[in-house]
This record gives C-alpha cells, structure tokens and sequence, in this order.
C-alpha cells in the first residue's frame, strides 16, 4: 500500500507502467510468499516443542509467545530465534513504509494548493494509523517485561494487533467516500431525532 501511494504521488505519469498487472502479482506473491514462510517456519517450531505445563492457552488464538511458555525445555534460544526473525521482518518493512512516506510528504509539502496537500494527506494518513497501531501494539505485545504481564493486558494487547485493525481499515479506508458520510450523518441525524 506504501508503494502504490508513493508512485500514486511521486511518479504519477509512471503510475500505470510501475504498478501494472504484472507488478501487482508480483508484490501479491512477495507478500504472501513472505507471509507464507514466516508461518511455516514458526509452526514447524511450535510443532517441535515438547509440552509440559500443559495445552490450555489463556488467549483467544494460539500466539506463539504463549506456545512458548508451555514447553518443557528451557526455551530461550526458540524465543530469542523467533524475536530476532520477527523483529527483522517487521523493521524491514517498516523501515520500507517510512521510506515511501518520506518520499510522499516530501512531494506533498511540495504541492502549491491547500486543497492539493489536504487531499494527498487524507488518502496516506489512514494507512499510516493503521500500520502504526499494529507494529506499536505488537512490539508491545513481544517485548514487555514480564513484570507488567497479566492475562487481561495481554488478552487486550493481542485484541489490539491482531482484531481491531482489520475491523477498522473498512470504516477507516472508505471515509473519504461521500455516500458513507452521507449514510452516517442521515444515521446520526435519525438516531437523534427518534429515540427508543
């Protein structure tokens, strides 16, 4: 998404011959190839574990930290190999994103018109949000000390990175559409006007 707004912005006129079909397959593949592996890789490891401490998970889905808690064996090299993974990709692209965005404001600060400027920064910050309340929460999450850790902070951190931004991007991302605030104030309007 970083990318299609920096060549939606910086190379307009290049927009249709960097981000053909042909691209967009090609960073659909990376991207699912990358995601494909790192989960692959990560299951293969929690699969290794032999379980002491029993199964039961106090978390909604099996989070690979808490995975961890249970095996037998002192784990520290497992948790340290699955930070140290973790950590590259998720730095990797988000050093990528903030490069993108660097580029884009740098050419939106550029642009004559108030409008031109508002308009540019609407379509980038919503993204930025996005990304920023996964890769905050999730940092969170992994690296916390152990002295703030309860079930119901990390039940709520977890809720945090992984339920609450894709439960948002539609609402977020669609904003910008006038019929949906449209259809929101005529909403807020009746809801006022006819209470229960």
């Amino acid at each position: 998404m970083a990318y299609d707004r920096y060549v939606a912005i910086c190379k307009p006129l290049h927009y249709g011959t960097l981000l053909g079909s042909r691209a967009c397959v090609h960073m659909a593949a990376a991207a699912w190839g990358t995601g494909f592996l790192y989960a692959l890789l990560h299951t293969a490891n929690t699969f290794s574990l032999p379980l002491c401490k029993g199964n039961v998970l106090d978390q909604f889905f099996c989070e690979i930290p808490r995975i961890l808690k249970l095996a037998c064996s002192l784990s520290y090299m497992r948790k340290a190999g699955f930070l140290l993974v973790s950590a590259c990709l998720t730095f990797g692209c988000f050093v990528f994103i903030m490069l993108s965005y660097v580029q884009i404001f740098r050419a939106v600060l550029r642009i004559p018109s108030e409008q031109g400027r508002h308009k540019t920064f609407s379509t980038c910050l919503p993204h930025l949000a996005v990304v920023s309340l996964v890769v905050s929460s999730a940092i969170f999450a992994h690296l916390k000390p152990p002295s703030i850790s309860s079930p119901s902070l990390d039940l709520v951190v977890a809720i945090l990175y992984s339920v609450v931004p894709p439960a948002v991007n539609p609402l977020i991302y669609s904003m910008r559409n006038q019929e949906l605030k449209d259809a929101l104030r005529k909403l807020a309007e009746w809801t006022l006007f006819h209470p229960q």
